[in-house]
């Protein structure tokens, strides 16, 4: 038995064990009844855990067999009363009158299937329509108006306000223009333009788009680079165009207005520098 395997718990051990010593006190019916004990235990564990994990799925197959009671749902109508009415407040203002249209329109008449003999209101001729647009009814065109599009039209005088007067505007019909025009404009640059130290010693060419705002009077203002080359260029660019003389406002509607506008300056080093 010594040169065996040791099992503890094999009766014929536990017997030696217990040899003349008190049976009944408790451990010697632990020790032989451990494996059933744990085969128990193993399988009750097992099958509880069985149940938990599948718990949810077990509900729902219950659930599934009784029959759900009749959720009782109440509708009720609800009359709401109309807000009451101030008799003091005034009714607001009717919709300002459209202004008129940049070109003369003539009434065109939706077409309608008739006789002849029927027909009271005539399409306009091709004459008329050559020196104006078709529309809903005549109106007298206003070559100071803006173009509008698909916009209603009335016989309103353009009015020109205070926050008209201080719109920027990004296309208008006459841009403007530096005194003598595109090319006495990159002379002025050839005579003022100081290359910077640095972008001549790193070689550094290109363009540099700068944007400002032309005032009314012809003045720059809010002078800026939007895409530059860096090494000073960009510092350069700004100051030539700050100390530039005054441009040509632009023009829209036949009066100056303020227009952003932006010119590229190209600095460039020549072969022998």
């Amino acid at each position: 038995m010594l040169g065996s395997k040791l099992d503890i718990f094999n009766q014929e051990w536990i017997d030696v064990v217990f040899a003349g010593r008190n049976k009944a006190y408790g451990a010697y019916e632990l020790r032989r009844d451990n494996g059933r004990n744990t085969r128990t235990a193993l399988i009750i564990g097992v099958i509880a855990f069985v149940i938990i994990i599948s718990a949810n799925t077990i509900i729902n197959a219950i659930s599934g067999f009784i029959p759900k009671a009749k959720e009782k749902v109440k509708i009720t109508n609800v009359v709401l009363a109309p807000p009451p009415v101030d008799i003091k407040k005034p009714p607001p203002p009717p919709p300002p009158e459209p202004p008129k249209p940049k070109v003369d329109q003539v009434r065109f008449p939706p077409p309608v299937v008739k006789p002849d003999a029927e027909v009271k209101e005539k399409p306009p001729t091709v004459k008329e329509l050559e020196v104006a647009d078709p529309g809903q009814k005549n109106l007298k065109g206003d070559s100071k108006a803006d173009v509008t599009i698909d916009e209603p039209v009335g016989t309103a005088e353009k009015k020109v306000t205070e926050d008209d007067g201080n719109k920027i505007f990004t296309a208008v019909e006459q841009n403007p223009e530096f005194p003598g025009g595109l090319d006495a404009f990159y002379k002025y640059l050839g005579k003022t333009i100081r290359y910077p130290a640095v972008a001549r010693e790193n070689n550094t060419q290109g363009r540099v788009v700068v944007q400002f705002v032309c005032e009314k009077d012809g003045s720059l203002t809010d002078i800026k680079v939007v895409r530059g080359i860096g090494d000073g260029c960009d510092e350069e660019a700004i100051r030539v165009v700050k100390n530039s003389p005054h441009w040509k406002p632009g023009i829209q509607n036949g009066r100056p207005v303020r227009v952003m506008y932006s010119v590229p300056i190209n600095f460039t080093l020549s072969s022998e520098e």
